[in-house]
């Protein structure tokens, strides 16, 4: 193993970190809420140590990275960048127990948007908007963006985006793997800045409509109000950011195809794209209908369920309504929503549309095969053969994904504190990176409740989720640290 390139690059994550956390100290010397002190110590501890670790030479065999490499600096960096991100939650002392800071820094770069936040008044705006910017930095990933920003600083960078991107493959937009980080980025940058623009419109302040924005981006769903978007009560606020939850669910790369030239067709072209606007619409009727005993008319109920799909669907987990006082039926669409999650190649948490595709098309094909043994058709996905390891291997993921969510909930429930549809929802939104849960850990509730060890293990479920569940494990192997 090259344990010296390893460093480096982990060096390299926490000079980005250092770096993503000045603006959220520009904004505690503008809003004078006495948390400059906080978030400058944190870049003074942070930078340095990323400094050092990114100056240690190279080895005589250069820089040359394995494919089980890109998975421990990707799981290696997460978890350093979550320990270094709770200082300034703890030095503020608004989160001084390191558990819940590194709950919450964790909850933030994974874009879950689980809280141990009880108070909202008085959190102090730096550190408030230091939350929010875990979530955008966390969206595209850190390891795309320290590409992005230093694409020399390793060979063979494919390795690190495969780690850390969402979906059963990696789609190069150009054959240069740090020219499609930046590719990415300035997408990325695109949207957000529309979004903040549609947000500004809608009369939001430039703080708000930043704080929003990020965690929209980000898909997380961090908000400075206790009562989330419904602190707005604006239904203009609540389409411009359900639309954008719904875009930042869709494959980056449909919008890179749509720019140079591909247009609309980018999208109806796409199997996995016409899934998820199919699965998007229809749940949002069914919720609407099963939800008319609970509003006055469909359209406030249709308001509410579409925010709450596109919230939900995009694991982004904010929230206008307490649909814990739903019908039982709009909990089992939700949890449905929870395990699907949206695209391959987006910001999204989940199962993802792809797999779900895939899984469906092999069960059919199972089925049919019990009729005739003799034929065995082809799975297509846009009309092109997918190889069997690959359909193997969504299916491992799949079974993994459940059994990972069953064994979490179970290890919380060791605390005894709540009932099972806490714990099993608390376990699935954390590993489906959503947020809020149903029960105790609802949309209208937080996760303080939970002691230090089940907070640490919703910590590493949340991290399991976003990095796709084999950097982790492959993290926690005997063989990932022996020498070569």
């Amino acid at each position: 193993m090259n344990r010296r390139l390893i460093i480096r690059v982990l060096g390299a994550i926490l000079l980005v970190e250092a770096a993503a956390m000045l603006p959220a100290t520009l904004v505690s010397i503008l809003y004078g809420d006495g948390d400059f002190s906080a978030m400058a110590v944190s870049v003074l501890i942070v930078a340095p140590i990323g400094l050092c670790m990114l100056l240690i030479p190279e080895t005589r065999s250069g820089d040359h990275l394995r494919l089980k490499e890109g998975f421990i600096i990707t799981a290696l960096g997460w978890l350093l960048m979550s320990v270094c991100g709770a200082i300034p939650f703890m030095l503020s002392g608004q989160l001084p127990r390191f558990e819940e800071a590194f709950f919450e820094a964790v909850s933030g770069f994974t874009t879950t948007g689980a809280t141990c936040v009880t108070r909202f008044e008085g959190f102090p705006r730096g550190v408030m908007f230091w939350r929010a910017t875990t979530h955008w930095v966390g969206g595209m990933g850190v390891l795309v963006l320290t590409l992005a920003l230093l694409p020399k600083l390793t060979g063979r960078t494919a390795h690190l985006v495969k780690a850390e991107s969402p979906g059963p493959s990696l789609s190069k937009l150009v054959p240069q793997t740090g020219k499609t980080a930046k590719i990415l980025y300035q997408i990325y940058i695109l949207l957000t800045l529309s979004e903040f623009v549609a947000l500004m419109i809608c009369g939001l302040s430039p703080y708000d409509a930043a704080v929003h924005t990020m965690a929209t981006a980000g898909t997380g769903g961090f908000s400075c109000y206790g009562a989330s978007i419904a602190a707005f009560n604006s239904v203009w606020v609540e389409m411009v950011i359900s639309v954008f939850m719904f875009m930042f669910g869709v494959n980056f790369a449909l919008y890179y195809r749509f720019l140079i030239g591909e247009r609309f067709r980018a999208f109806y072209k796409d199997e996995e794209f016409r899934w998820y606007f199919t699965i998007v619409i229809g749940l949002i009727l069914l919720i609407s209908l099963f939800n008319l005993s609970f509003y006055e008319n469909f359209l406030t109920s249709l308001r509410y369920g579409i925010f709450q799909v596109c919230s939900i669907m995009s694991t982004t987990g904010f929230v206008t309504a307490d649909f814990n006082q739903w019908p039982v039926v709009s909990h089992i669409l939700i949890i449905i929503a929870m395990l699907i999650g949206s695209c391959a190649g987006s910001t999204a948490g989940g199962i993802k549309v792809i797999r779900i595709n895939m899984i469906a098309k092999m069960s059919r094909r199972n089925i049919m095969a019990t009729g005739q043994p003799k034929k065995m058709d082809v799975i297509r996905i846009d009309g092109k053969a997918v190889e069997e390891p690959i359909l193997m291997q969504v299916a491992q993921f799949a079974l993994m994904y459940i059994a990972l969510v069953l064994l979490g909930s179970f290890l919380v429930s060791l605390e005894g504190k709540f009932d099972a549809i806490t714990n099993l929802s608390a376990a699935l939104t954390c590993v489906s990176n959503v947020g809020p849960g149903l029960g105790a850990v609802g949309p209208v509730e937080n996760f303080a409740g939970y002691g230090i060890s089940s907070k640490v293990v919703l910590s590493f479920l949340m991290l399991f989720g976003r990095l796709e569940l084999l950097p982790m494990f492959i993290l926690f192997t005997r063989s990932a640290w022996k020498k070569y």
